[in-house]
């Protein structure tokens, strides 16, 4: 890394931005937020925290750690307020945790696009393993054994997992049977697992099965979380990380804290106090989450469902607000139209008025035709058209009748047939 460039993410939403300004149409689908009007108690809990003017300690103050213990318990995985540390976003815990904890890092490829950055900036190998045929998210059981065992041989130190469900890229959800496997191979290898569950509560499906690999591997696994996704406050910036309860775990977490106390000193005090609103779940905001999912859910299905359609192979989204599609039965046809690898592809798109991420910025293969699609951006440019929609699952209806959301999905067909023209 040379210090010099943004993550293409952030860079790819700055630059569609500016041209949106200049009044050109474009279906935006490269950035991955939940670009959704903030829950007014949540709003009402900052006003209430301005007055939180004061530092306080470096993993949290009391209440919210409890908080955030409680909602880790009500998920499975029992937490007391000492086990848990609280961030301006996950970014930064997920950065701390590198530079604490000693090995090369495990990456599913493809996977979120800062996980191998951080591991650059951390003084660290990343070590890209395929994902399976059914998700994403979590490497292939076996190409990640093939993987640690030829780090090994080339004098590589493979010391940390990162494993992320429901995942960005893909828009997938690992199975428990999977998750078990890879917690076995963790305990085999002796590889501190960091699942990143921030997530975790967009599942479209909540009787989906979900196993977090803290339930299984207690004492290995520190689990990330925060509140940019579920509650689309990403501009916000509140993570929360749980780290084991055992001697090691207190030792990992004293060390994250260490680094928190030179880097960002502690969450900012008006967002303690939404923290400890959010993550103790009242019943009004477990209601908000639980139609927010099904808006993702229904519109994530939507543009899945297109991207099939012209003819791509897709894994069916299960969480989150992704999808990932791979172009490759239409490589014939893209070569036509002087497309041969995902940043060509990802051009051509912008030329029809469609911005996607390239999956070689989540450290896939280059030359593959595949990208990430934001679903979540479509539900509308203003507060009151991304309100309508939220309105629209509320009451049962469709949100994708809505005009302002068909219009957009009417322009991503047009695209996506002019793309596989032949």
């Amino acid at each position: 890394m040379s210090g010099r460039n943004i993550s293409p993410n952030l860079a790819l939403d700055q630059r569609i931005a500016e041209r949106r300004a200049r009044g050109e149409r474009i279906v935006h689908l490269g950035f991955g937020e939940s670009r959704l009007p903030v829950f007014p108690p949540l709003r009402e809990a900052l006003v209430e925290g301005a007055e939180r003017n004061a530092y306080g300690p470096v993993a949290g103050a009391e209440d919210v750690r409890t908080a955030v213990a409680g909602w880790f318990g009500r998920r499975a995985l029992p937490t007391t307020p000492d086990q848990v540390i609280v961030a301006p976003g996950s970014k930064a815990l997920l950065l701390a945790l590198q530079l604490v904890h000693p090995g090369d890092v495990l990456l599913p490829s493809p996977c979120w696009v800062t996980y191998r950055p951080q591991a650059v900036l951390a003084g660290k190998r990343a070590l890209g393993v395929p994902v399976p045929a059914e998700c994403g998210g979590v490497p292939d059981p076996d190409a990640l054994r093939a993987r640690i065992r030829r780090a090994r041989a080339q004098g590589q130190r493979p010391g940390i997992l990162i494993l992320t469900s429901p995942d960005n890229p893909t828009g997938t959800t690992a199975a428990p049977a999977l998750i078990r496997e890879l917690c076995g191979i963790a305990e085999e290898e002796e590889l501190l697992v960091v699942s990143d569950e921030i997530y975790r509560d967009l599942l479209h499906d909540p009787r989906r099965p979900y196993l977090s690999p803290a339930e299984v591997l207690p004492h290995r696994t520190v689990v990330v979380t925060g509140l940019s996704k579920n509650l689309a406050l990403g501009g916000w910036r509140i993570g929360a990380a749980r780290f084991p309860a055992d001697e090691d775990g207190r030792r990992l977490r004293d060390d994250v804290a260490s680094v928190a106390s030179e880097n960002w000193s502690t969450l900012a005090g008006p967002m303690q106090q939404v923290a400890a609103y959010a993550f103790a779940e009242p019943p009004e905001l477990r209601a908000r989450l639980a139609a927010d999912a099904r808006l993702h859910a229904r519109v994530a299905a939507a543009v899945y469902e297109r991207f099939v359609a012209a003819g791509a192979v897709c894994r069916p989204p299960t969480g989150g607000f992704y999808v990932y599609p791979d172009f490759e039965p239409l490589r014939a046809v893209l070569a036509r139209q002087g497309v041969s690898d995902d940043e060509g592809l990802q051009r051509l798109l912008e030329d029809h008025g469609v911005a996607v991420l390239a999956g070689r910025h989540f450290g896939d293969d280059p030359a593959a035709l595949r990208f990430r699609a934001a679903t979540s951006m479509l539900y509308g440019d203003t507060r009151e058209e991304q309100r309508a929609a939220q309105q629209a699952v509320e009451r049962g209806e469709d949100p994708l009748l809505l005009p302002h959301v068909a219009e957009v999905l009417g322009d991503l067909e047009r695209a996506l047939a002019k793309l596989t023209a032949v």
